[in-house]
């Protein structure tokens, strides 16, 4: 059975997420409220920290944000909901690092067109260690890669588990504790943004568009120094 599991470990967790989600879509069909906002909103109160911990083991921010703003307004508890983050967190890397553990065969098909990212992401683990799993959560396009990355590799399980639940207990506390703290302010500005949406939404998608761009061309001088530095410690 636990053999079966191991092999079968992405697929299992896409079925789990593909039947909460559709749980949470049909609850949120049904919810007691008018208009899409007002029953977002319910499902999230009603729900919030099933969301949550779901949003969490997916690593999105915006999940983390809204947990903040919950509890800024009191409909959530703020060490809970930083725990439940922290959880979500620690599994969905739990889940990509076995997928690579035991999963190999299906990585090297499945990832194919990711093959500079794994590459960048070994090379980034043999010459930092263990802080790139704590770095790996705040590098864009890389969580999936590097938790996965390092489950093809040999390393310890349990000190990566160990290191994994730490960083996601940062993690949580870093996004979730700002946005409780300036929750009004945050409030504030989101109704400006709702009320000015053709103003904000350019002004949103040039700061993602920059970002993005700003990574992609960034990992890959890294990565070429990386490898040249690399290649010359085993010349040596």
């Amino acid at each position: 059975m636990m053999t079966f599991f191991k092999n079968h470990s992405g697929k299992i967790s896409t079925i789990f997420f593909v039947l909460l989600i559709s749980y949470l879509g049909y609850n949120l069909y049904n919810a007691p409220a008018i208009g899409l906002e007002a029953k977002f909103l319910y499902l999230m109160k009603e729900y919030g920290y099933i969301i949550l911990f779901s949003w969490s083991v997916l690593e999105g921010e915006s999940g983390l944000v809204m947990a903040g703003l919950l509890c800024s307004t009191g409909d959530m508890n703020l060490p809970l909901a930083i725990f439940i983050a922290g959880l979500g967190g620690f599994t969905g890397d739990q889940i990509y690092f076995y997928i690579g553990r035991y999963n190999k065969r299906y990585v090297h098909t499945k990832f194919r067109s990711q093959r500079r990212k794994f590459a960048f992401a070994h090379l980034l683990l043999k010459k930092y260690g263990w802080p790139i799993i704590f770095a790996q959560r705040y590098m864009y396009g890389m969580r999936t890669v590097i938790p996965i990355s390092i489950g093809l590799t040999r390393y310890d399980a349990k000190s990566f588990a160990l290191i994994n639940f730490l960083s996601a207990i940062c993690w949580a506390s870093l996004t979730i504790l700002p946005v409780w703290y300036f929750g009004n302010e945050i409030l504030e500005i989101m109704k400006s943004i709702k009320e000015y949406w053709y103003f904000a939404l350019p002004i949103i998608g040039l700061i993602l568009w920059t970002f993005i761009s700003f990574f992609n061309n960034a990992t890959k001088v890294p990565m070429r120094k990386i490898k040249q530095d690399t290649i010359c410690e085993e010349i040596k």
